[in-house]
């Protein structure tokens, strides 16, 4: 496989700005919707940093910077990228056991093979993953953000919450006599703005008036009555003594720390891809633009490289974000740039006020994010659907919840290996036709020419539909099994095969050297020129001879009849030869 960098990348911003259709009105629209997008961001951003085991301002860093540079470096004209609800498990645990350096090095490693999948032209091919793994993983990541909000919604006492999904609600099961009743109304009563706010007005998320009214509100509650609730300050008391923008730092790398983060590294690169390309997906099938899938994943493999060396966790594509850019007038990559310079105001004169937002609060917003993400309703419509289907929906979203998000990756990226497999040899056959079964009524079907209805006798005809690949390959041992002593010669009609694969050439060479033992000769017709040239690579061309491969069914006849004829011949001669010596 190659890879030519001026033609994989092609980023959108360099492509809109130097073909002079950029205006003053476009701009405008631009900084509109940057302006409304930055402040959608904000809540979110500290949410996923906090949730994901890393602090606020790390998850508003990632934003600002990954940001802007999806905006500057990605494919497509829309797309916003930032930390999402995606990430929360796999980061998570990472920061858990490798602390937040061992997350810089799974992240930058990540960037990598973002970068290399862009530059090998894989966009295209993430976005064949069926659609019940996406659907499985992405309702199961769903259900384990909600699960890691109970403590902060219901106000639990516990001092360390299971990691693992099933202990940690057995905790939670434990603990439930701890619930404090403030929290929770303060939780519910946040949720319920989220809910109806956008009945009055969509321009301003539900979630920025929450953070709004649940901070004043608790601020309001502790300086009234003396209850207290936990906040962000109390979780994070450093912030409390200012921030500053980090410098960049680079952590200590050994080989043995790369080993173990390898995995984890492909769970977020496969994740980014097609989160990031789904969103630039949508986002043409509303717009009508087209975005381009390999620059846009090499775009996130150095966003994804440089972020976590300025303190940020893995970025991608947010749908939501993205789909709130176009609703709001957004028209070009511009647009993103400006609602990381948002975001980047924010942090740099108003994060400090970030320690009264109750966690109460975020917990309802993120409880939000998990809904959203759940997609229950195509959840529930795929389980009406074909069995192998319903089976890989339902072994991805157990294994994202139950077990883990690297190994349901793992497991459902091998399942879209196996539904392909299977589905393309569904569509794939090898069909027999000999004296016995041709019929006029097969005639139509099998598309054979009209001089071919008679078949020589001593000749078998084999029509291979599909391409010829490991998944169809072994069907060519079921030939012999029916063939018939008499049989001189076997024409392998191959027009409708595109392409032939390694594993398809092994089993056509067994045929012919099985046919040889059994003195039966085989011919090879309708070839197209990509399956000739993969046979004369490898050598089988000349194995079996020129002369015993043709174009068209009419000349492979021709041939198969005079070599029947010559060998009926030789048996009559040998027949008569023992009859006369008898």
């Amino acid at each position: 496989m190659k890879f030519n960098l001026s033609s994989a990348y092609k980023p959108k911003l360099f492509e809109i700005l130097f073909n002079g259709t950029y205006s003053k009105k476009t701009l405008f629209s631009d900084i509109i919707a940057g302006v409304i997008v930055g402040i959608i961001a904000l809540p979110l951003a500290i949410a996923f940093g906090i949730a994901s085991g890393v602090t606020p301002q790390q998850g508003l860093i990632t934003a600002i910077i990954a940001g802007v540079l999806t905006s500057v470096l990605g494919g497509s004209r829309f797309l916003i990228g930032g930390p999402t609800g995606a990430f929360i498990v796999i980061i998570f645990g990472i920061v858990q056991e490798f602390g937040f350096s061992g997350l810089v090095v799974a992240t930058v490693l990540a960037g990598i093979l973002l970068l290399l999948m862009g530059l090998f032209k894989l966009g295209n091919i993430i976005k064949f993953i069926p659609y019940p793994i996406v659907v499985g993983f992405t309702s199961g990541i769903a259900v384990v953000i909600f699960s890691t909000q109970i403590k902060d919604f219901l106000g639990l006492t516990i001092e360390n919450v299971p990691a693992d999904f099933i202990p940690k609600w057995g905790a939670y099961f434990a603990n439930i006599s701890t619930i404090n009743i403030y929290e929770t109304l303060l939780a519910v009563f946040s949720l319920l703005i989220i809910i109806i706010w956008p009945l009055f007005y969509k321009k301003i998320p539900g979630s920025l008036i929450s953070i709004i009214v649940g901070t004043f509100g608790a601020l309001l509650i502790t300086n009234s009555t003396g209850i207290e609730f936990s906040t962000i300050g109390t979780k994070f008391p450093e912030l409390a003594q200012g921030i500053s923008m980090p410098k960049p730092q680079i952590p200590k790398i050994d080989f043995a720390t790369v080993r173990l983060l390898f995995q984890p590294a492909i769970t977020i690169a496969i994740l980014c891809a097609i989160e990031s390309l789904l969103a630039a997906m949508v986002a043409d099938g509303v717009t009508g633009k087209k975005h381009d899938s390999n620059t846009e994943l090499i775009g996130q493999g150095i966003t994804n490289i440089i972020t976590p060396f300025f303190g940020g966790i893995p970025s991608t594509g947010a749908l939501a974000r993205t789909m709130a850019n176009i609703n709001n007038g957004g028209k070009t990559p511009v647009a993103g740039i400006i609602h990381g310079v948002v975001l980047l105001l924010i942090f740099l004169f108003l994060m400090p006020y970030a320690v009264y937002i109750p966690l109460a609060t975020l917990a309802a917003i993120l409880i939000i994010v998990a809904y959203n993400m759940s997609e229950w309703r195509t959840f529930k419509y795929l389980l009406k659907g074909h069995k192998a289907d319903v089976a890989v929906l339902l072994i991805t979203f157990f294994l994202t919840v139950v077990i883990d998000l690297t190994v349901a990756i793992e497991v459902g990226i091998l399942l879209a290996v196996a539904l392909f497999v299977t589905r393309v040899s569904e569509t794939s056959s090898i069909k027999v036709i000999d004296e016995k079964s041709i019929a006029g009524s097969e005639l139509e079907e099998l598309s054979y020419d009209v001089d071919m209805i008679t078949i020589p006798k001593g000749v078998e005809i084999y029509e291979i539909d599909g391409p010829f690949f490991f998944g169809l390959a072994n069907k060519l041992d079921e030939i012999n099994s029916s063939t018939h002593h008499s049989v001189k010669v076997r024409i392998i009609r191959m027009r409708k095969v595109p392409f032939i694969d390694s594993t398809g050439m092994n089993n056509l060479r067994n045929l012919w050297k099985r046919s040889k033992i059994e003195h039966v000769q085989i011919i090879l017709s309708g070839v197209t020129d990509n399956v000739y040239n993969s046979m004369q690579k490898a050598g089988f061309v000349n194995e079996i001879g020129r002369e015993y491969i043709y174009p068209h069914i009419q000349l492979a006849m021709a041939k198969a009849t005079e070599i029947a004829q010559k060998a009926a011949v030789k048996e009559f001669k040998k027949h008569h030869q023992k009859k006369s010596y008898k």
